[in-house]
Order: structure tokens, then C-alpha cells, then sequence
């Protein structure tokens, strides 16, 4: 076959043309693949980190938020809640928290990364119930050597201002302290750990 009447800028343009439309049918075919592999809104709602500002959280005050189908509580401790802590050592079932309730990083005696900021999910380790938060010391009705803490009124079980469980109650573990981190001062990420911890 000759090359006479062959027009090179012709068959340059329908080269690069199909190219293009096939590259485009291709990626579109592809597209709905690569999308069913990303997790859905309900499976990220579920796993996502929650971003909370305590900023306005006052000493002595709770405040509770939603992570993974939870609540989760942060507690801002006064200095006497964080005196309190030593004092109920010798009730407790767990005081050194050895138990794995609790990231690394909170493997401490205030089970917090700073002092005065408790953060942990608000769920009894016996039966999942709620604890309610009874910062009021001394409740004799509660325990004898009560500093104050989480109680549960379902089964009994208390808690102190760590979360750490007492001896002779129902709940067999410390209530569990999520991985969470600082961005700043006053925010805290539930659901992450810090920078460089695995």
C-alpha cells in the first residue's frame, strides 16, 4: 500500500481522539468499582473520631459525647479530685490500672494524658450499664471511704475519679479509657491517638 493520500495530521488527531474516549470509557467503567470499596457514611459515622473543645468544660464538671455507639465522658478533675485519688487506693480492685483498660499513655494513676482531664467510655464494665457521676464526698450510702466518683445504681458497682473499680462489686474491670489525643489546649480528639504512639 502506498503512502499517497495519507493525511499524517488526520490520523495523528483520530490517534489521539480514540485514545482519549477509550481512557475515558475505561476510567468510567472502573469508577463504581473503586467506589464500593470505600467505606460507607454509617461505617465512618460509626469508627470516626469525634473532635470535642473543652474549653468551657469548668472544674468539677462532666460532659458526655457520642464515639462509636458510646458515651464517652470527660471529666475536668478540681485539684481535690485529683488528692482524692491516693486516698481510695487500698479499696480498689485495680489501683495501678494493670488490667488493659487503657491506652499506654494512660497506664497512670489519674489514667489520663493531662492530670485533670479524665476521658473514658461511660459504660459499666459488668453489664454495660450507665454509672451516674457522684463527685459529692463523703456518701457513707455509697461506700465508707467514698471520695466520690461513678456509682451504678443497677448492681452496685462503684468507680472512683480514675474510673478504677472497686473490690466487691459486680464490675470486674476499670472503666475503659479511649485512645484519644490534644490538638491544642482545649480540644481533644476521641478515637486517635497521639503523634508517634502505635
Amino acid at each position: 500500500m502506498s503512502n499517497q493520500g495519507v493525511d499524517p495530521g488526520r490520523r495523528r488527531f483520530l490517534t489521539v481522539t480514540t485514545s482519549v474516549v477509550g481512557g475515558a470509557g475505561a476510567a468510567a467503567a472502573v469508577w463504581p468499582f473503586l467506589a464500593s470499596l470505600k467505606p460507607s457514611e454509617r461505617a465512618k459515622a460509626l469508627g470516626a473520631p469525634v473532635t470535642v473543645d473543652i474549653g468551657k468544660v469548668e472544674p468539677g464538671q462532666r460532659i458526655t459525647v457520642a464515639w462509636r455507639g458510646k458515651p464517652v465522658w470527660i471529666v475536668r478533675r478540681t485539684p481535690d479530685m485529683l488528692e482524692s485519688l491516693p486516698k481510695v487506693s487500698d479499696d480498689l480492685r485495680d489501683p495501678q490500672s494493670e488490667e488493659e483498660q487503657q491506652p499506654q499513655y494512660a497506664q497512670n494513676e489519674t489514667r489520663s494524658i493531662k492530670p485533670e482531664v479524665l476521658v473514658m467510655v461511660g459504660s459499666c464494665t459488668h453489664l454495660g450499664c450507665s454509672p451516674t457521676f457522684r463527685p459529692d464526698h463523703p456518701a457513707p450510702e455509697i461506700h465508707s471511704n467514698w471520695q466520690g466518683g461513678f456509682f451504678c445504681p443497677c448492681h452496685g458497682s462503684m468507680f472512683d475519679l480514675a474510673g478504677r473499680v472497686y473490690k466487691g462489686v459486680p464490675a470486674p474491670l476499670n472503666l475503659a479509657v479511649p485512645p484519644h489525643r490534644y490538638e491544642g489546649d482545649s480540644t481533644i480528639v476521641v478515637g486517635e491517638d497521639p503523634a508517634g504512639v502505635a
